[in-house]
């Protein structure tokens, strides 16, 4: 290459950068869509972080943003499905894993409840199914 290519490449590279988003923050989003009575209790946990517990009632939604940390973030969430107190059905997953050497910025991971199991997409698809619920037995 030369110095021309060299240039127009360095041009190209910070027009791209300077339409990025830097610095908007990851977030976690929980919709329920399960059946009107039923709650949906959600309870968060990363290396360094508790988010607590959350209920959501009726079509509700939970979000918890963030910044990818620059080694490897990760959030497990579980899920409780039922008429509360009274949950009959549960899961546990990770729901975002990034950080480390790329560094994920505005990405949005988006779970959905639903009476058969939990839903998932990034917002620009369709969502798929994604876990079972299991149920909890007394």
């Amino acid at each position: 290459m030369n110095y021309f290519s060299y240039f127009l490449l360095v041009i190209v590279l910070f027009a791209g950068l300077s339409n990025a988003k830097f610095n908007e923050k990851n977030s976690v989003i929980f919709k329920n869509s399960l059946a009107p009575k039923n709650v949906l209790k959600i309870h968060c946990t990363s290396k360094d972080d508790d988010l607590g517990y959350h209920y959501l009632r009726g079509v509700e939604i939970y979000e918890f943003r963030f910044h990818d940390s620059v080694l490897k973030t990760k959030y497990d969430c579980e899920l409780w499905q039922g008429r509360g107190p009274t949950y009959k059905f549960y899961a546990k997953f990770r729901a975002y894993e990034g950080g480390g050497l790329i560094r994920r910025y505005g990405k949005k991971n988006i779970w959905e409840a639903r009476e058969d199991g939990i839903y998932f997409t990034h917002g620009k698809e369709t969502p798929k199914l994604e876990y079972k619920w299991s149920p909890i037995l007394s």
